[in-house]
C-alpha cells in the first residue's frame, strides 16, 4: 500500500523529490536534501520498515521496504538422487501405448518415405532409360563386331580408334583447344567482372554489350563470323586499307583457324561467366574487405588474400562449364567449315559424326567410351584440385 495518498505532507506531494515511482525507495542523496544541516544523514542500513523521518520543513517520510523476489526455482539448487527420479511400471496399458507409438513413427516415416520416392522416381527412371541404359548398350556394342553382329572381339575396336589417324588428330586439336580457351574463358571472364565490380562509368552498358551474344542463334553467330572472316571478309578489307602490302587470307582454312573459333568461343560465352563472377564478388562480406582496407591491404593482396578464397567454388563451377562448353563448338565449326574442315579446326565430334555417316559404329562406340573415360578423368582431376585447395583454405 502507498502511504502517500494517506499522508498530505508527503516529500513528493510538495514538489521536493521528483522521478521516483510510487512505492519506491527514497535514495541517500535526497535524504541529504530533506534533512537539516545539523542531523547527520540517514543511509538505509539504518533505516527501519515504517520508521518516520523528520524533513527540514517538520514533515515526516517513511522508509518503505520493498518485496525481496521470490525463489521460483527452489530444486534448481538441490541435487537430484535416485530416489527423486520416477520409475514407469511395466505395466500392460504401458506396453500397448509404448507400441502404439512405435507404430506411429513407422507409419510417419514410411509416409515421409514414399513422399521422397514419388518426387524421386520420375527422375531416376528417365536417367536409367535415357542415360545408363544406353552407355550399357553402347560399351557392349565397343567389345562387339558389330551392332548386328554381336560376336566378342575384345579390344579389337579400341585398337582401331587408338591407332586411327584421324582420331589422334581430332584429340590434339579439341585437347588443345580446350587447354587455351578455357583458362582463357576463366581469366578474362574473372578480370571482366572485377572492372565492372570496382564502378566503372557506363558499365551498363558494357554489360549488356557482353550479354548480347547469350541472346544470339548459333546460326547467326556463325553468320557473323563469315562476314567478318571470309576471304572478301571485313577483316581482310581493314588489313587491306591500312597496310598496302597486305594480303588475303582465308582465315577459316588457314593455321588462324583455330584463333578465330577462339575467338568465337570466348565472345560467346565471356557474358555468362562474367555473370556468375559478379554474383560471386557480390556475395563477399563487405565487413572483412573494409576491416583488411584499415589494416593496409592494398587492392591485390585483398585480391589474393580474401576475394580469392571466396571465388574458388565459382571458379572451379565456371571453368568445368567452360570445358563442357568447349566440346560443344562442333557446332560452329560444322557450320563454318563442314563435315571435313582444315586439319587444326578437325574436333572429336568430326570424328564421331564422320564414322555415324558411315555406319562404322563398333569404332564409335569404342571412340565415345575413350572420351567418356578422358573426361571423367579430368572432371576429377578438378573435382580432386578444387578440394585439396578448399581444406588448404579452412586450415
Amino acid at each position: 500500500m502507498d502511504n502517500r495518498k494517506n499522508n498530505k505532507n508527503h516529500l513528493t506531494d510538495k514538489g521536493e523529490v521528483s522521478g521516483m515511482r510510487p512505492g519506491s525507495e527514497v535514495s541517500q542523496a535526497e535524504f541529504k536534501v530533506a534533512v537539516k544541516p545539523e542531523t547527520k544523514p540517514v543511509t538505509k542500513a539504518g533505516i527501519k520498515p515504517g520508521a518516520a523521518i523528520a524533513s527540514q520543513n517538520g514533515a515526516k517520510l517513511e522508509y518503505i521496504e520493498r518485496p525481496k523476489p521470490k525463489n521460483v526455482t527452489p530444486l534448481a539448487s538441490q541435487k537430484l538422487t535416485p530416489k527423486d527420479i520416477p520409475v514407469f511400471e511395466d505395466t500392460p496399458e504401458r506396453k500397448i501405448q509404448l507400441e502404439l507409438r512405435k507404430k506411429r513413427h513407422f507409419k510417419r516415416k514410411l509416409r515421409d518415405w514414399g513422399i521422397f520416392t514419388g518426387y524421386l522416381t520420375p527422375s531416376f527412371v528417365g536417367v536409367l532409360i535415357f542415360f545408363f541404359l544406353p552407355l550399357l548398350l553402347l560399351l557392349k556394342t565397343s567389345f562387339s563386331k558389330s551392332p548386328t553382329n554381336s560376336d566378342f572381339v575384345g579390344f579389337r575396336n579400341y585398337e582401331r580408334v587408338l591407332t586411327n589417324e584421324a582420331f589422334i588428330s581430332a584429340s590434339k586439336n579439341t585437347l588443345t583447344f580446350a587447354i587455351i580457351s578455357v583458362p582463357l574463358a576463366v581469366v578474362l571472364a574473372l578480370l571482366v567482372a572485377l572492372l565492372l565490380n570496382s564502378g566503372l562509368p557506363g558499365k551498363s552498358l558494357f554489360r549488356s554489350f557482353l550479354l548480347n551474344p547469350m541472346m544470339v542463334p548459333v546460326a547467326s553467330v556463325v553468320l557473323i563470323w563469315q562476314v567478318f572472316f571470309s576471304y572478301n571478309g571485313v577483316v581482310n578489307g581493314i588489313t587491306e586499307k591500312l597496310f598496302d602490302s597486305a594480303q588475303k587470307i582465308d582465315w577459316l582454312k588457314s593455321n588462324y583457324a583455330q584463333v578465330v573459333i577462339m575467338l568465337l568461343f570466348l565472345w560467346k560465352n565471356l557474358g555468362y561467366n562474367m555473370v556468375l563472377f559478379l554474383a560471386a564478388l557480390n556475395s563477399i562480406p563487405h565487413e572483412i574487405l573494409e576491416s583488411a582496407e584499415m589494416d593496409g591491404a592494398g587492392p591485390v593482396k585483398r585480391f589474393f588474400k580474401i576475394k580469392l578464397h571466396y571465388l574458388s567454388p565459382t571458379i572451379f563451377f565456371v571453368g568445368i562449364m567452360s570445358l563442357i562448353n568447349s566440346f560443344k563448338i562442333f557446332r560452329e565449326v560444322y557450320l563454318l567449315t563442314g563435315d571435313y574442315p582444315f586439319k587444326n579446326l578437325y574436333m572429336l565430334q568430326h570424328f564421331m559424326n564422320n564414322s555415324f555417316t558411315h555406319l562404322d559404329y563398333s569404332k564409335l562406340s569404342a571412340g565415345a567410351i575413350v572420351m567418356c573415360v578422358v573426361m571423367i578423368i579430368i572432371v576429377g582431376g578438378l573435382f580432386f584440385a578444387e578440394s585439396k585447395f578448399d581444406k588448404d583454405v579452412e586450415e
